[in-house]
């Protein structure tokens, strides 16, 4: 797997480097997810579009790096970091925690940058404006990992090895801690359209939690639900990879 720091940045990661690309679009993890759960994605698309994956602090290379518990500060860290790339149009794509930081970037580039994003993509999370009180993150340790077994997104062979745990649960506990204490604040809409993705069988995200995703932005709006869990996505990437391409395509004419 090709690890490309993008301009030294240790933020971005490129697996598809593009430099003649017309879009940039980047990728924003879930709850103690990392950059290389994009990389299929990356992979797949055409060179047309520049995949961008973000890497959190305190994971992989960025493990000796304090961890970010809160999503308005770590979306002002990704804000100045994006605020650069902007000479190209942007597009952003977030699954889980990372739908609510792609919203909150795309919150900033819009107000304090004057820039629209040519698509926001939410995939496997509520809209903003729903809250739940949820508290998994003050759970002990085997709360934590019964939790991440419901949801299977993490591998079950890591989730077996007591070691691989040491190294993964403090990142885990501060990305739930951190989407669980977020709280939307009332803003003006977003301009740019919104494409939500969800799984029918999501235990963090009902029809209704989905479709409220339209009340935030004064643009196109979509909706796509697929069969699935929390991590739908990984059994329908290709047809994912395709709709969000050609939104992305749409935007372009």
């Amino acid at each position: 797997m090709a690890v490309n720091p993008v301009k030294g940045d240790l933020w971005l990661r490129s697996y598809n480097p593009a430099p003649g690309s017309e879009v940039r679009m980047v990728c924003f993890p879930h709850a103690g997810g990392s950059a290389p759960f994009y990389f299929p994605m990356a992979k797949a698309f055409p060179s047309s579009v520049e995949i961008l994956a973000v890497q959190y602090p305190g994971r992989q290379e960025r493990r000796a790096e304090s961890l970010v518990g809160d999503i308005d500060r770590l979306a002002d860290a990704l804000f100045e970091v994006l605020r650069p790339l902007t000479d190209k149009p942007l597009a952003l794509f977030g699954h889980s925690m990372g739908a609510v930081v792609a919203f909150e970037v795309a919150q900033r580039l819009e107000n304090l940058a004057e820039t629209v994003p040519v698509a926001l993509f939410a995939s496997g999370r509520r809209a903003p404006s729903r809250h739940r009180d949820e508290r998994v993150h003050t759970l002990d340790d085997r709360g934590l990992i019964a939790d991440l077994r419901e949801l299977n997104g993490t591998d079950s062979a890591l989730l077996g090895d007591d070691d691989l745990l040491e190294l993964i649960l403090p990142s885990v506990r501060n990305d739930y801690r951190a989407v669980e204490t977020y709280r939307w604040r009332p803003a003006p809409k977003l301009n740019c359209p919104i494409t939500v993705f969800t799984g029918d069988g999501d235990p963090r995200v009902s029809a209704d939690e989905a479709s409220a995703w339209e009340q935030h932005t004064t643009g196109e709006f979509a909706l796509r639900t697929y069969h699935g869990g929390h991590f739908f996505l990984t059994d329908h990437q290709e047809d994912i990879n395709a709709a969000v391409l050609d939104r992305i395509l749409t935007s372009r004419r």
